[in-house]
């Protein structure tokens, strides 16, 4: 045992080692909201943003992965380079401070509102779209605010929809390793919502609601339209659209929470990946159970179940986008994100046999780890911490909580001076 413990742990020094040099190389700047001249060269998106994020005392960073009481706003305008110095999908991210505009993703605008505003915001936004539609987007797991911001601005440029942004963001500590902590905040922030679920509802200005929701964030999104549906006995017509983009949602639990929302609902498109390797690794936290991101719409009793709920299942396994984890190619495949736009701007549900509808699916496998925070789950997330900045950024502060502080030189971690 003595042995295995020691094995581990050295594993575990090496790879906080190896990911805090990776990091000295590839780190980005945090705190990128603090608003920069606009350039004439690049576009820009508009969005509100509701949150249940505390505030933070950086004013670059606005909000922190902490949570609030009560819901804040704010109106953010994010500059965007032209597309001769960045592909579809991609979020340029500054590599230092302050962004240039002309070739980084930058605020031009990033202000703290009242609820007051936001409405007034809202209303004047949804006056100038052309069929006043709006898009409210719920991030997953693992995302700091600004994370969230650059993602969804990024979606709705890329996608050129003709709709009004309105970002939904939770509590995230933006770090592989705070798992539990996030799906938490997703209970934490249901109630809040679906206050705005409820208030899009009511104005009668808002002709069309669509949800585009990301990995954890579905679990919020469907808990809240759940919510939503028993007290008002059902969901509003004007709710058309809940795209569900690799979500970690367990597919017993999807079955009743769409059973609670009875036969009024707005039609859902689910997207697969089969080589998801995030939500291969949430199976196993979840005890060994189907993750709804990674279901074989060709199998009993999933194939039946999508037809009778009248679910389009989009397999995204053979697009080759994103980062190693596969876990973010909805955003990230110029094809599948110009796909959302253009159906969204016409009106129709999400369906294109091109992108391998009715292919089978298949769950990953995720390892020996069963939980994550624990020895095993550091194990299972070193890989992930070698694409994942915010991972590196934690990573060997996780280790020396488990072992100790390392003897002679400390493992550095971004933002120290040994690690910059």
């Amino acid at each position: 045992m003595g042995h295995f413990r020691r094995g581990v742990f050295g594993a575990l020094a090496i790879a906080a080692l190896s990911t805090a040099l990776l990091a000295a190389c590839a780190s980005r700047p945090t705190g990128v909201l603090q608003p920069v001249a606009a350039s004439p060269s690049a576009s820009q998106v508009e969005m509100l943003v509701t949150t249940m994020r505390d505030r933070s005392e950086n004013p670059g960073e606005m909000f922190s992965g902490e949570r609030a009481l009560e819901p804040a706003f704010a109106e953010i305008t994010v500059s965007i380079p032209p597309s001769s110095v960045r592909k579809v999908g991609e979020v340029a991210w500054p590599r230092r401070l302050p962004p240039n505009p002309a070739t980084d993703f930058a605020a031009v605008k990033a202000e703290q509102i009242n609820r007051e505003t936001a409405e007034k915001w809202l209303n004047a936004a949804v006056h100038k779209s052309p069929d006043r539609s709006v898009l409210v987007f719920i991030h997953g797991f693992n995302n700091q605010f600004e994370d969230a911001v650059f993602r969804f601005a990024q979606i709705v440029h890329d996608s050129n929809a003709r709709t009004v942004p309105v970002l939904a963001t939770w509590p995230s500590r933006g770090s592989l390793l705070a798992y539990g902590y996030d799906r938490e905040s997703t209970n934490y922030t249901r109630n809040a919502v679906e206050q705005l679920f409820q208030y899009l509802a009511r104005d009668p200005e808002v002709k069309e609601v669509s949800i585009l929701a990301h990995s954890m964030g579905n679990w919020l999104a469907l808990e809240s339209l759940r919510q939503m549906a028993i007290r008002n006995d059902g969901l509003p017509a004007k709710f058309k659209n809940v795209m569900l983009a690799a979500p970690d949602v367990d597919v017993d639990v999807f079955r009743s929470q769409i059973a609670d929302m009875g036969e009024r609902r707005p039609h859902f498109t689910l997207f697969v990946s089969r080589d998801d390797r995030a939500l291969a690794v949430s199976r196993r936290v979840w005890g060994n159970v189907s993750r709804l991101g990674a279901v074989d719409p060709e199998q009993p009793p999933y194939r039946e179940e999508l037809a009778a709920n009248d679910i389009t299942v989009l397999d995204l396994t053979k697009i080759k986008a994103g980062d190693d984890l596969h876990h973010s190619k909805f955003a990230e495949s110029p094809e599948i994100v110009q796909l959302i736009g253009t159906r969204l701007s016409t009106g129709q549900t999400l369906t294109d046999n091109r992108l391998g509808l009715g292919d089978t699916i298949v769950s990953a496998t995720a390892g020996a780890a069963h939980t994550v925070g624990t020895a095993a789950g550091l194990v299972v997330a070193a890989p992930a911490a070698i694409v994942d900045q915010n991972t590196r950024q934690n990573y060997a502060r996780h280790v020396e909580a488990l072992v100790g502080p390392a003897t002679g030189e400390s493992l550095a971690s971004p933002g120290t001076e040994a690690g910059k």
